[in-house]
């Protein structure tokens, strides 16, 4: 059977966009690999009527409604490759299965290319996060440290002010020239040159010349590549951000491929639930569209 749509990827984005096709009574297959973006978090914030909710809780409440709908199918799978065109594609999974769509859409969500610190990887999502609006105000205007990745340490450095008390742990990977510093130093935050050796506890700062400092929560602003390589490897351009990689697209969401789409994280910047959400409605929308006109 040939669906009308084929989305790679059943996370808040791709299940947004299947919910408004599968309410104009399209035929949907949802390909999920089950590796949320969020796993790692307890909590979701910043997404209306949800906030604070455990964001597993948010995912399969979601998928339980789109269940519901008799023109959904949806296969816990990882799909291995992409290929053809424009009424024609066909999706293989990995147990060689292949099918077949009219359209298709990555929502296929980033990896995380986090700076290579000792002890960061295990806290990401608890206590080293990487969006202020998500996990900012749960701090309660503690001491936030900020370990940098690159240049948009900077940005972030000016802006997590907001939330409290800010260190900024250059850890080689910038160098604020001196109007930088002028402009940190306006806005109360710290700079700490020396390299971070490790994180230890809930979120310390371990630095080389032997000093421990105690944080209520760490930020860093990790690179961002698709976590799938299909859209490239179907043809779709990508695109550099300051954020990382993602998937070029349209002000329809259409990829640089006719008929296959992309929304999510992969395909926007910046991140979060709510926006990702967003995105994966507007791209639904869109696709439809381009299935009727």
């Amino acid at each position: 059977m040939k669906q009308d749509v084929i989305v790679i990827g059943g996370s808040y984005a791709g299940m947004a966009a299947a919910l408004q096709l599968l309410r104009a009574r399209r035929s949907v297959l949802i390909v999920d690999a089950g590796r949320r973006r969020n796993r790692f978090a307890s909590h979701s914030h910043g997404f209306l009527g949800q906030d604070g909710v455990d964001p597993a809780v948010i995912w399969a409440t979601a998928r339980e409604q789109l269940l519901r709908y008799p023109s959904l199918t949806w296969i816990d799978a990882t799909a291995v490759d992409a290929a053809g065109q424009r009424e024609e594609f066909r999706v293989t999974l990995e147990d060689g299965s292949g099918h077949d769509g009219r359209r298709l859409l990555f929502a296929v969500g980033v990896r995380d290319i986090l700076p290579d610190i000792p002890g960061l990887a295990e806290r990401w999502g608890r206590t080293v996060f990487h969006c202020p609006y998500c996990h900012g105000y749960e701090l309660d205007r503690g001491r936030i440290g900020l370990l940098a990745s690159g240049p948009m340490a900077l940005h972030q450095a000016q802006l997590l002010p907001e939330w409290g008390e800010v260190t900024l742990f250059t850890n080689g990977a910038v160098t604020p020239d001196a109007a930088a510093l002028a402009d940190l130093a306006a806005r109360g935050v710290g700079v700490e040159t020396a390299p971070v050796v490790r994180l230890d506890g809930e979120a310390e700062v371990v630095l080389a010349d032997g000093r421990r400092l105690g944080f209520a929560g760490l930020f860093t602003a990790g690179r961002n590549v698709p976590a799938s390589p299909l859209a490239e490897s179907l043809g779709c351009e990508l695109e550099e951000t300051p954020f990382g990689t993602q998937i070029r697209t349209d002000a329809a969401k259409e990829t640089t491929v006719p008929g296959a789409f992309a929304c999510g994280d992969a395909a926007r910047v910046p991140h979060s639930v709510s926006l990702a959400v967003g995105d994966g409605a507007w791209a639904g929308a869109q696709m439809h569209r381009s299935l009727v006109f």
